[in-house]
């Protein structure tokens, strides 16, 4: 049942990506303790990449594929969650949210504190048989069926939830749709209903503002000169206090570094936004046209205005093919003509690599061009002085081919470089690791079933 007397809900975001600081979660958790007001915190650890390197990681090992630093994460900050009644949600899950939500319990055994209740979202997985017809449908005749690694839906935030409603300490998620994560501890705590499009709405966008941790409290907003932000290297990452209308406005830990202010959350509203009047999610569909940004103080943002619409009765499906290996191979060449060594060096390994039959072969000259070359090694070279200055280039050669067998023959090549010459290459590294291609589609909503078991039940 709805209650709009509730009082605000406070939602940390202490993670915006796997690998992000794990010192991030303790000025957060002090700022929602200290607030006493119910609170939840978040960590958002999954991305298209970060789920097929999970994926890869299950295949060689089957306990692993769930985010790598979960401990690390968690352990500066589970004892004073479990003791405020400040909730835990993520997708940290990954490939293995059973193995994520066996990894926390074991953490707290190890800490010494008692068992927290821990929620399991199912659902995501729709690479089994169940569903292999509806993917043929969907991914086209060309797919190459037999090479499938994985296939995950974006599901919603009713799971979630339908858990902390049954009491969960900690939910564990795999592949969510990222503002899922707050959307569903707001439906929980204020008890809307589904098709409250409305406030769905705008408890989605709190959540796309808190998806990418510390973007939002001026991280990724940086720009010396032009948009410059104190503190770095001390960044306080974001807090939504969400009110009964769903709407929220965006803070910070007092005393951490960054900033929020109109620009930055302006910035990251817009992040990823194809179409400002149909932001699409699985829960809602949100339209930001009417949408007001305001300062409401130091460091707090107002988001405000946001409508929502009936969501388009469809899951975004990410799938994981196998896709070959990828070799890699870099060498430095210093001092007078620079460039020329390294350039020769790549025509060298072109033509061993057998010319212009060894297609996939991707040339860069770190230092000179990389992020603005192109797969053929083209640059512009108005953006570059002459090619006589260069007294310090790097060469990386990047191979990808359907098997290891051939892959290998690149970091063999890059090898020889050291006396084949030419003169003066140094430091070379090589590096050699399989692929996974993703492509997506869109699977009906009534044709994948969610939902959620306490950690250690079976799902069947």
């Amino acid at each position: 049942m709805q209650n709009l007397e509730k009082p605000p809900l406070r939602v940390g975001c202490a993670a915006g990506f796997s690998g992000d600081r794990t010192d991030a979660a303790a000025p957060v958790v002090q700022a929602l303790a200290a607030s006493g007001q119910p609170a939840c915190l978040i960590f958002e650890t999954l991305a298209e990449r970060t789920l097929a390197l999970a994926q890869l990681a299950r295949r060689e090992q089957p306990d692993a594929g769930y985010e790598p630093l979960l401990e690390e994460l968690l352990q500066p900050v589970l004892a004073d969650c479990l003791a405020h009644g400040i909730r835990i949600v993520s997708n940290f899950g990954a490939a293995n949210p059973q193995g994520a939500a066996r990894c926390i319990a074991g953490l707290a055994r190890r800490l010494g504190l008692r068992a927290p209740r821990i929620a399991v979202v199912h659902g995501d997985d729709v690479s089994g048989p169940a569903h292999r017809e509806a993917l043929r449908s969907a991914l086209g005749k060309d797919f190459p069926e037999e090479a499938l690694v994985s296939a995950n839906a974006y599901i919603g935030a009713r799971a979630i939830a339908e858990a902390l409603q049954a009491g969960a300490e900690i939910v564990v998620a795999g592949r969510v749709s990222d503002p899922s994560l707050t959307l569903g501890p707001a439906v929980a705590h204020f008890g809307w209903a589904w098709d409250d499009w409305d406030r769905l709405a705008r408890a989605t966008m709190a959540g796309h503002l808190l998806e990418c941790g510390a973007q939002v409290t001026g991280g990724y907003f940086a720009d010396p000169g032009f948009k410059d932000v104190q503190g770095l290297a001390r960044l306080g990452y974001p807090i939504a206090i969400i009110d009964s209308s769903g709407d929220c406005t965006i803070t910070k830990p007092e005393g951490t570094g960054g900033l929020v202010s109109e620009r930055s959350v302006k910035e990251q509203l817009l992040y990823e936004v194809h179409d400002p009047a149909a932001y699409l999610t699985p829960d809602v569909v949100a339209d930001l046209r009417d949408a007001e940004v305001r300062q409401a103080g130091p460091d707090a943002v107002r988001l405000s205005g946001v409508r929502g619409h009936a969501h388009n009765g469809h899951y975004k499906v990410n799938v994981c093919h196998a896709s070959g290996w990828l070799a890699e191979g870099e060498i430095s060449y210093a001092g007078p003509r620079a460039l020329e060594r390294a350039r020769l060096a790549g025509d060298v390994l072109r033509e061993r690599l057998g010319g212009e039959a060894a297609g996939g072969l991707r040339l860069d000259w770190i230092g000179v061009a990389s992020v603005l070359g192109d797969d053929a090694g083209r640059w512009r070279e108005a953006l570059s002085p002459s090619v006589g200055t260069h007294q310090d280039v790097r060469l990386r050669a990047a191979w990808l081919r359907p098997t290891r067998a051939e892959a290998q023959r690149l970091p063999r090549e890059v090898n020889a470089l050291y006396t084949c010459g030419p003169a003066g290459g140094g430091g070379v590294r090589t590096a050699l690791r399989a692929r996974l291609g993703t492509v997506s589609c869109l699977l009906p909503q009534h044709c994948i079933a969610t939902g959620w078991n306490w950690a250690g039940e079976d799902t069947a």
